[in-house]
């Protein structure tokens, strides 16, 4: 890595020069409380507004610094009284709320763990969840609580249930005068998070209290080195139970002292507008699905007076058509990064420090070793597709393991590479282009060809809103690629418009790398991170062909 292109990072961050490479540096001590909410607690920054939430009804709530630290602590006296231990996990499912943020704190001054629960999960999942995580306590909603109905022996060690309202707010009059904080480490276990379970059963993959000195530098990076710029508002749609929302902007923007506002209402891209303009958002991360349909609105600033100034973005692919939209008509910086829940940001972008190319996912992040490996471990030249790795001996971002299962597992290594699962191939100026999951990946009559590039392609298509393309198994080649495509509004599906979206593909792509389907959606399945399940699509169509190969 270049330390003189890094040396921005390096003077607002934790990130090092050691023996001529670039480090992130941990400290020895840290808990996410005390290095959030609790370093502005105090002093001529605890009145500085922390929290905004709008409700329902669209009033306003404010939380000071100071405020939810005193309320954190007294939260954490009532848990001490319902016999949380440290290390003990604790769930939280009240969404993006004021409780959410006074729980988290809570549970982290005390040592235990938070174990994050999406208001999207089922029963299934979350009797699934509690029988995993042995977790005794839970804080709620009334309504998610009643809507889940689960049955007493569904429950697993549940003993404790804290619902959101009188409930909580009984807990809050606890008297935390004489309450002393846990002292934790950096390793020390810190937050536990379920996957969503649409691929296979969830697991829980814990991370440590470390998390945030390990995503400090590369957060700065894709908030275009703008984390600690004087009067900035911070907002993302995407629940709190998920990196997205919480450890790529929550987090992040109290560690540096920043506001965050924050509502339960459904995402649409006018509420989204107008959400941003009434509160003066400067700084978002959003979804790649969030941000195609804000795309679908053209020039919002000639609509809204916004002040949006950065957004982020990560989770899947953004196609190219999308960047340039933001740039050209939204008129921001649009960073993409990339990583996994278990270890994170390995590549991005960072407008301020080096040109965002439309379509790729950016360069490594420094401060870790990035590579595109093939089968066995070796590292690949430029333009050749293989697996996205990290060398684990670099990566201060690894989670602890899963749930009971220390360290990382067998499959996720290969000697001292973490596994990503994810193709890409890295061009001569040091960025990464997505080609799909390993399972992803469609062979056609001999071609490999990654469907992020097929869907991108179709996306720059202007009649195209968004479109999700999987391998449809077929006798002949072993599969085709199948295209869904979602139209923008006011479009109708119909042969000319097929002919023209697979001219389009051969044009711009190459004539093998054309959808021989096209399928129409309305919409299509999504996790409950909002991620397009293509392997939902695959099984679709495997059912389609009564389970032929």
């Amino acid at each position: 890595m270049d330390a003189a292109l890094y040396r921005p990072v390096l003077e607002k961050t934790n990130l090092t020069v050691e023996a001529d490479r670039l480090k992130i540096a941990i400290p020895p001590e840290a808990n996410i409380a005390k290095d959030t909410i609790g370093c502005f607690a105090a002093g001529p920054t605890a009145g500085k507004t922390a929290l905004i939430y709008e409700d329902e009804a669209g009033g306003l709530s404010h939380f000071s610094f100071a405020d939810l630290d005193d309320l954190a602590s007294r939260f954490a006296v009532a848990l001490v009284g319902l016999g949380v231990a440290q290390g003990e996990p604790v769930a939280v499912q009240t969404g993006q709320t004021p409780e959410t943020a006074i729980a988290h704190m809570a549970i982290f001054k005390l040592g235990a763990v938070v174990l994050t629960l999406s208001d999207l999960y089922g029963p299934d999942t979350v009797k699934l969840i509690l029988a995993d995580s042995g977790c005794r306590i839970l804080i709620t909603e009334q309504a998610t609580w009643d809507r889940l109905a689960l049955a007493p022996e569904d429950r697993g060690s549940l003993a404790h249930i804290v619902f959101r309202g009188d409930p909580f707010e009984e807990c809050l009059k606890a008297d935390a005068s004489g309450f002393t904080p846990v002292a934790t480490q950096a390793d020390d276990p810190a937050l536990l998070m379920y996957t969503s379970g649409s691929t296979g059963m969830p697991k829980g993959m814990l991370h440590a209290h470390r998390i945030l000195h390990t995503y400090l530098p590369t957060v700065s990076m894709f908030y275009d080195l703008e984390l600690d710029r004087d009067g900035s508002i911070f907002w993302s749609p995407a629940d709190w139970a998920w990196v997205g929302g919480l450890l790529d902007l929550v987090l992040p923007a109290w560690q540096l002292g920043q506001t965050v506002v924050a509502s339960q209402h459904r995402f649409s891209a006018e509420w989204a507008f107008e959400f941003m303009a009434r509160h003066r958002v400067t700084h978002s991360f959003m979804t790649p699905t969030a941000l195609k349909r804000l795309a679908e609105v053209p020039d919002p600033r000639a609509r809204w007076d916004l002040a949006v100034r950065v957004i982020c973005t990560g989770g899947e692919s953004l196609p190219g058509e999308v960047v340039r939209w933001a740039e050209q008509e939204f008129r921001i910086v649009c960073n993409e990064f990339y990583g996994l829940t278990e270890f994170n940001h390995m590549v991005g972008n960072c407008q301020a420090l080096y040109p965002i190319v439309p379509g790729s996912m950016g360069r490594a992040y420094p401060g870790r070793r990035v590579a595109i490996i093939d089968d066995q471990g070796v590292e690949q030249p430029d333009d050749v597709v293989g697996e996205i790795a990290s060398w684990r001996p670099d990566d201060p971002s690894l989670f602890l393991g899963y749930w009971g299962q220390p360290g990382p597992p067998d499959r996720m290594l290969l000697g001292e590479w973490l596994r990503s699962g994810d193709l890409a191939k890295r061009d001569g100026d040091g960025y990464f282009w997505y080609q799909g999951r390993n399972d992803d990946l469609i062979k056609s009559a001999g071609y490999r060809i990654g469907p992020a590039e097929v869907e991108d392609c179709l996306v720059r298509h202007p009649q195209v809103a968004e479109a999700a393309v999987i391998g449809k198994p077929d006798l002949d080649r072993g599969a085709i690629v199948k295209a869904f495509v979602r139209l923008m509004p006011g479009e109708t599906p119909g042969d000319d418009l097929t002919n023209a979206l697979q001219d389009h593909v051969k044009t711009n792509l190459a004539f093998y790398k054309y959808p021989r389907e096209v399928e129409y959606v309305e919409d299509f399945p999504l996790t409950s991170s909002g991620k397009i399940r293509r392997g939902e699509l695959r099984r679709q169509e495997i059912e389609k062909s009564g389970g032929a190969p």
